[in-house]
């Protein structure tokens, strides 16, 4: 076992060392004013830089040596309940009071709380470290997000009351959003949220359910708070302290991550407090949480495939057979390079897609009106595309950590099988991978990425690259055509068919762009881009090919295939 997650993570420190969040730090820091206030507040953007990686490495020496030992102890014990009462397993219990002692809570949240005031994409990185250690445990450290949706819209006492709370360690907290009959439908939410006309107190009545973390102390609750209404526009969003009125009916029996209880909750007549404006409590408020979240489950995806990844490294190293190790086979390394590759190509698109979550919030602080629309467009099509990736990615990588073990990895006592069943609801959980392709499909047909590409293009005067560059570029001219064509029919069932081929074309495109960019600033990062681009440009064309033909029998052919008998 290393010693520390940070410092053994050449790529996540490559990362670190070209992010560029000048623009965002000074935002953060009040250009730099804070400093005269808070001791711990930076002096210049060195200062910063320096102060998250001190972060980073607390961190990583905190998993790699205390709570990555014990995660297969939580994954066994798992979340308990007993009448009515969540408990949180030994390792799990002991692992939030390291997090805690070390001052490592509320992370996003402004200095004046007790925040670290970091930006998000130092954030999505501690969640990465954390969720190679224990994936289970992420949840809970990575639900302390909730706190900066208090922070941006809750009222000024709710804050004063709350947030320090959060930045001391002291509460855990859940987003309470689906419910028996509002999965993805969200706009279904039938939980009622009723007023007191004459004190103006709220009060909760309804069921939640495959609620993470639901046995948290901080609840932020979906809730229709419009009589009548039947659609998004009748949903608030409301804070509720856990108190008697707060019942957990169950906790699910789960394949993965049992450190985190996943509840059924019943709201009682259960006070409650509104966080910003009434009626915008999922067209904005949950919207802007879940987008937060699905960049997080992205980079815990990316932190679960990075433990598969060198379990099945060592491994490799070590098993003999056929009078070798087989990390010498063909068929063996192809699985290895293929799956440090993706990593790593994940690793780009999730801290691109942070820095530019972080540099929306500056112009938004700023008032900067234009960027912040073109900005906010951006990462309505970056964000889905994102978490399909990435949590597709880590299931991909899982599978083929495990298939490197053989029948070893198939047994509990191996680390891999551990990582497969958790990272397995991370295509799953705050929006499927179906529906976040569904997310992106308007902005792709608006050719969505092609600033992208342009902002991404790797310089003109690289030979080496100049392949891949050729090979890249062919393919985007035929990626917009097949868009074009796309986009002309008059079928939407076609379009909504074909989509997936469509985000997998641009994915691909986007992570190949992405990793030639890097290339050029590191020997082995001009490596990693020949075998990505190289596995990624057949991939590309294979989902080209699809959306050329455009097929419509499968659309024909499904009601009479689908009806049975069988």
């Amino acid at each position: 076992m290393a010693d520390n997650f940070f410092a053994d993570n050449l790529d996540l420190q490559f990362h670190l060392d070209r992010l560029d969040l000048g623009e965002v730090v000074d935002s953060l820091e009040d250009g730099y004013t804070q400093a005269a206030q808070y001791p711990a507040a930076p002096r210049n953007y060195a200062d910063a830089m320096d102060n998250y990686r001190r972060i980073l490495h607390l961190l990583g020496e905190i998993c790699a040596t205390r709570i990555a030992p014990r995660a297969g102890e939580a994954d066994e014990a798992g979340a308990h309940f007993q009448a009515g009462t969540v408990s949180y397993a030994a390792p799990t219990q002991e692992a939030l009071a390291l997090l805690r002692q070390a001052d490592l809570m509320g992370a996003m949240l402004p200095r004046q709380y007790g925040g670290l005031n970091l930006p998000g994409t130092i954030f999505q990185m501690m969640v990465e470290i954390l969720s190679r250690a224990d994936a289970g445990l992420m949840t809970l450290f990575g639900l302390q997000e909730i706190s900066s949706t208090i922070a941006e819209y809750g009222s000024e006492e709710v804050k004063a009351q709350v947030l320090p709370r959060f930045a001391r360690g002291e509460v855990t907290a859940a987003m309470v959003l689906t419910e028996p009959d509002a999965g993805s439908d969200l706009g279904a939410v039938q939980a009622r949220a009723l007023q007191d006309q004459e004190t103006g107190e709220w009060r909760i009545h309804g069921v939640k359910r495959f609620i993470t973390n639901g046995a948290a102390d901080i609840h932020l609750v979906l809730a229709r708070s419009e009589p009548g209404s039947d659609d998004a526009r009748g949903l608030s969003l409301f804070l509720v302290e856990r108190d008697e009125s707060v019942h957990v009916r169950r906790i699910e029996n789960k394949l993965g991550i049992h450190a985190s209880p996943t509840c059924e909750i019943q709201y009682d007549n259960t006070p409650a407090r509104l966080i910003g404006k009434q009626r915008f409590g999922l067209i904005r408020y949950a919207m802007s949480m879940m987008n937060g979240a699905r960049l997080a489950v992205s980079a815990q995806a990316l932190g679960i495939a990075e433990a598969a990844y060198r379990e099945a490294w060592r491994y490799a190293q070590k098993r003999a057979q056929f009078g070798q190790a087989i990390c010498a086979l063909p068929a063996v390394y192809r699985m290895l390079l293929s799956m440090r590759g993706e990593i790593e190509a994940t690793r780009a698109l999730v801290y691109e897609t942070a820095r530019q979550v972080d540099l929306l919030r500056a112009c938004d602080r700023r008032g900067d009106r234009t960027r912040t629309r073109q900005l906010s467009r951006r990462l309505d099509l970056m964000t889905p595309l994102v978490k399909y990736y990435a949590t597709e990615m880590g299931n991909r990588t899982c599978y083929q950590a495990m298939q490197i073990h053989g029948g070893a990895g198939y047994m509990r006592e191996f680390n891999v099988e551990r990582h497969a069943r958790d990272v397995r609801v991370t295509s799953i959980y705050e929006g499927t991978s179906q529906l976040q392709v569904v997310a992106a499909t308007g902005g792709l047909l608006g050719h969505g990425i092609d600033d992208l590409l342009d902002e991404w293009r790797s310089p003109d005067d690289d030979a080496d690259l100049a392949p891949l560059k050729k090979g890249l570029e062919q393919a985007v001219q035929v990626y917009r055509h097949c868009v074009d064509h796309l986009k002309g029919s008059e079928d939407v069932q076609l379009v909504e068919y074909y989509a997936v081929d469509m985000v997998e074309a641009a994915v691909h495109i986007l992570n190949s762009w992405l990793m030639m960019r890097d290339a050029p600033h590191s020997p082995r990062k001009r490596e990693m881009a020949h075998v990505y681009v190289a596995d990624a440009l057949p991939k590309i064309q294979c989902a080209l090919a699809a959306l050329q033909a455009a097929d419509p029998a499968p659309l024909r052919a499904h009601k009479e295939i689908l009806s049975g008998p069988f």
